[in-house]
């Protein structure tokens, strides 16, 4: 790994990961209770289910490989598209295209258009042969993407509203050919997704009270996910750039799980019962 790989791994653990650290306060979005047993319910629920995730990825790695892939297509595509409004003209079948087209940025794009830079990296992971099978099957993927995204193109020119997110996503498949896989990667979790996502949440957040606990339950989230991965590298034997690798997806596998579904299935769900 060179040292703009680490750098890209450093980012994602210290400016990506902690956008997480707000789903205490989604969670009382939608309705959670704010008692104390409430809260510690949510927070042990959700721990647990992350350390149920990286022992699911440790019996079945290429399955858990493959299922990380498609839950994060699913959820970066949501949070790409989370800031437009939907219309009479596109809403609800028709941001499909949108949601295919974003989603398949890291999940497809990446590993079609820098195999070479992403095999070793997926051979960590999975295993050589797992690697393998994972990117045949992406790549087969490609030319039914770059159609939804030609597609997508067209829909955007004849809808204001989805030419800014379409120009975005054509600013990073542009780093996404130019770039190392963890570097494109690493700027578009930290800049785009993660940004986005903390401005969303954030400004949803009107009562200042609200405010400082969800910040001091970022802050301790943040903490501990920085904790954990110290000791996974302290105590994991292996080389220092395999277990780096490890550490963050499997990580990111883990914490993006209980996102996900607080996320993309609960909040998103109320917020659409929500519209007129």
């Amino acid at each position: 790994m060179t040292s703009w790989d680490l750098a890209a791994i450093a980012a994602v653990m210290l400016f990506g990961v902690p956008h997480g650290g707000l789903d205490g306060a989604v969670a009382r979005r939608i309705g959670w209770s704010q008692g104390t047993t409430a809260w510690l319910g949510f927070h042990i629920g959700y721990i647990a289910l992350a350390a149920l995730v990286v022992w699911f990825w440790w019996q079945w790695p290429t399955p858990a490989l493959a299922i990380f892939l498609i839950i994060s297509a699913l959820h970066f595509g949501q949070s790409d598209i989370a800031n437009i409004p939907p219309s009479i003209n596109d809403r609800p079948n028709n941001r499909w295209l949108p949601l295919v087209a974003h989603g398949g940025l890291v999940s497809i794009a990446i590993p079609s258009l820098q195999p070479t830079a992403v095999e070793p990296l997926f051979a960590i992971l999975v295993g050589d042969k797992g690697a393998a099978m994972l990117l045949q099957s992406i790549g087969a993927l490609f030319l039914p993407w770059l159609l939804s995204f030609a597609g997508y193109a067209v829909y955007a020119s004849k809808n204001p509203a989805w030419r800014k997110p379409l120009n975005s996503l054509i600013t990073q498949l542009i780093l996404v050919f130019l770039l190392p896989p963890l570097i494109s990667f690493a700027l578009y979790f930290c800049l785009w997704h993660s940004r986005s996502h903390t401005l969303r949440i954030w400004q949803s957040i009107e009562d200042d009270r609200e405010r400082r606990r969800s910040f001091i339950e970022a802050a301790i989230y943040s903490l501990m996910a920085w904790a954990a991965a110290l000791v996974f590298l302290l105590f994991f034997q292996g080389s220092l750039s395999a277990s780096i690798v490890q550490l963050t997806f499997i990580g990111l596998a883990a914490l993006t799980v209980p996102h996900m579904l607080l996320v993309d299935l609960a909040f998103n769900t109320k917020q659409q019962r929500l519209l007129p």
